[in-house]
């Protein structure tokens, strides 16, 4: 399975410092994601996506307090320094949108960011935090389950996926009606041929080939 990687063209930053009670666990899941908090990794079922600078932060914000409304004014004292001169609120609608598009979310019926009107946004989901990988549902590599399960197999093993056996049922089972036919369309011509072919010898050889089919 090929990485999902979304390039947010911005310059990597630091991620602002994130609250005790998440720093306590290396790891942050919510539905197919997981955050690798020490790499700053973001992973969708196993798939590397690359969340850089502004983008990242606004989804530590968010994690910090699920369920609850994260401001703009919040989200504007994370980002930018108070002296820098930028229209905030551009800024921050575009910086959502990309966090956006990254997990797959929409703003008209939202899974994980709801935006709040006039206030800023909010986490639908309730974040896990572990120490741990859970490497079965997310590799750290970024590959998916059934890729590493198909490498981890013995070398030499012979593995079919369904649709092969399927095909491969449909031809056998296509091959038996064909010679079901067969045999039923040679029966009625053997019992034509004795009707019209009174020969004993005729009789013999036709009454030999129609036990062999039955």
């Amino acid at each position: 399975m090929a990485s999902e990687v979304i390039s947010m063209r911005e310059p990597l930053e630091p991620a602002a410092p994130v609250p005790a009670s998440l720093l306590s666990n290396r790891y942050i899941e919510f539905g197919p994601f997981r955050i690798d908090q020490q790499k700053q990794e973001v992973t969708k079922n196993g798939s590397r996506l690359k969340l850089q600078g502004k983008v990242y932060q606004i989804l530590l914000a968010l994690l910090e307090k699920p369920g609850e409304v994260v401001t703009r004014e919040e989200l504007r004292m994370r980002l930018w320094p108070a002296d820098t001169h930028v229209n905030y609120d551009a800024n921050v609608n575009t910086t959502v949108n990309k966090l956006r598009q990254a997990l797959g979310d929409s703003s008209d019926k939202p899974l994980y960011v709801e935006t709040i009107p006039r206030k800023g946004y909010c986490l639908l989901v309730q974040p896990e935090s572990s120490d741990k990988s859970n490497s079965s549902h997310f590799p750290l590599d970024g590959r998916s389950a059934d890729a590493a399960q198909k490498t981890a197999a013995k070398p030499g093993t012979f593995l079919v996926s369904k649709s092969d056996a399927r095909l491969f049922l449909t031809v056998i089972g296509l091959i038996l009606l064909g010679m079901l036919l067969g045999a039923g369309i040679m029966r009625l011509w053997i019992s034509h041929v004795a009707a019209v072919s009174p020969h004993p010898v005729v009789l013999i050889l036709l009454h030999a080939l129609a036990k062999a089919l039955l």
